[in-house]
């Protein structure tokens, strides 16, 4: 299973690989029908082989690449294990967020960001108050509440089955699109990679993401050796602990992109970088003058990465979305459903899954530069990833109702690792993708986000 998911991800890359990772292990591994830890896997090794082949161009030897699935499952809820001085973070969820009732079913509502919380609470004419926002919901039939928030500029999805959702005009669309898209969309000459000790050491990558999938792959190019410096902006929320997790292995700056002097700034970076990554939605960057076709402009030869929630067409394209609505929307939170509630699945598949193949797209795309020349877009999309996770099949419930949704502590142990910061001693999830010869880690401790000048070091 995990090898055929495998060559279905290298065959969308247009990816040919001499021989395939070693991937040890089975679903399930956590409690859900869904196979994750297939998808987590394959994607992971989808990105070793990349590291690996990448790497030869600079002279390192061929490696064997090894993935767990069990270890590729618990990385798909990593910040859940992150312990700062040996205490959890606060909770990462608002409590507003999560699932409310209405007239026809359930809606999943996103108040993780105090705006979305915000324009929720407008539509819904309710106080910050849990009880009073469920009273509010039921009054309202699901698409219409749905399409009320986000014409408020919030986020909520309404809780489909994978029937209806499959006749939705959006999720036809989706199903339409590639896996993940690499595409040429500029000349530039090819850029010779020089000899070093790291398969992406010396490549530079501007990491503009925010919340989980797009700052998973800069921290994934991060423990191959590349440089990451985040960029964020005082003025928009933060994911709180989450940054701390999702931060390892990068320096972090502030800009502001309404300012001229900032956008100045950061086009100096552009021309000094190999990678641009951004999961802001369709368009927003184009506006501030950081398009793919401005940024291969700037520097060619850039490799341009790029999230969006529905992907590029149908007419969701340029909504609002996240892990947790692209699963009630899609079926996969009704098929979790408890006691007739609808639930999220125990790990965020989607979300790591996209980082991992933002990452593998990446790395890809640096090697077709050095081989070919050119700049490069990437394109992964949340809501075609939960289609590809959907579509390896679902577990029988009989096989999955004695798991925990957790590994077990003593098997979690020997997955952990510890690193001073500035917040104090963190214990993390190692790098779960193993290379025999250049075992991947991180060499930088997270830092609060604007730590760092907006300059590479």
């Amino acid at each position: 299973m995990p090898l055929a998911a495998l060559r279905e991800i290298l065959a969308a890359a247009g990816m040919e690989a001499a021989g395939l990772p070693d991937i040890a292990g089975a679903d399930p591994v956590v409690r859900t029908r869904y196979r994750v830890g297939t998808a987590g896997a394959a994607a992971l090794a989808a990105l070793g082989l990349a590291a690996a082949r990448f790497g030869e161009l600079r002279g390192l030897p061929r490696q064997r690449v090894e993935v767990d699935v069990r270890a590729a499952a618990a990385s798909l809820h990593s910040a859940r294990y992150l312990r700062i001085d040996g205490r959890p973070p606060p909770p990462q969820w608002d409590p507003l967020s999560g699932f409310y009732p209405v007239r026809d079913g359930w809606i999943s509502i996103h108040c993780n960001f105090p705006n979305h919380r915000d324009a929720a609470l407008k539509v819904l004419q309710a106080e910050p108050n849990r009880q009073e926002a469920e009273k509010k919901t039921t009054t309202w039939h699901g698409e219409a509440l749905e399409d009320a928030i986000h014409a408020a500029a919030g986020c909520a999805g309404f809780v489909r089955s994978t029937a209806d959702w499959q006749r939705h005009a959006q999720a036809q669309a989706v199903a339409a699109r590639p896996l993940i898209e690499i595409v040429r969309i500029a000349d530039a000459p090819r850029e010779k990679v020089a000899t070093g000790a790291r398969p992406l050491e010396g490549i530079r990558v501007l990491d503009l993401t925010r919340v989980l999938a797009g700052p998973t792959c800069a921290r994934s190019l991060a423990e191959h050796g590349a440089d990451v410096l985040k960029i964020s902006a005082a003025h928009l929320p933060d994911s709180g602990p989450m940054d701390v997790d999702t931060g390892i292995g990068k320096l972090s700056a502030r800009l502001d992109l309404r300012s001229a002097e900032d956008r100045s700034t950061l086009e100096r970076l552009v021309v000094e970088s190999d990678v641009f990554s951004q999961s802001y939605r369709p368009e927003t960057l184009a506006a501030r003058g950081f398009s793919p076709g401005t940024l291969a402009a700037l520097r060619p030869g850039i490799v341009c990465v790029s999230l969006s929630a529905w992907d590029t067409t149908g007419p969701w394209h340029a909504r609002r979305g996240f892990d947790s609505i692209v699963q009630s929307v899609s079926g996969m939170a009704a098929l979790s459903a408890n006691d007739g509630r609808p639930q999220y699945l125990p790990v965020s598949a989607i979300d790591y899954v996209s980082g991992y193949l933002m990452a593998f797209g990446a790395t890809v795309a640096l090697e077709r530069r050095a081989r070919e020349g050119g700049s490069w877009l990437v394109r992964v999309a949340l809501a075609r990833v939960g289609k590809w996770i959907a579509d390896r099949g679902l577990l029988p419930q009989n096989v999955i109702e004695d798991l925990s949704p957790d590994l077990p502590e003593r098997e979690l142990e020997a997955l952990m690792g510890e690193m001073a910061t500035p917040a104090g001693t963190i214990r993390f999830l190692r790098p779960v993708v193993q290379l025999s010869h250049t075992p991947p880690y991180w060499s930088r401790p997270p830092v609060p986000l604007g730590t760092h000048a907006a300059v590479w070091p």
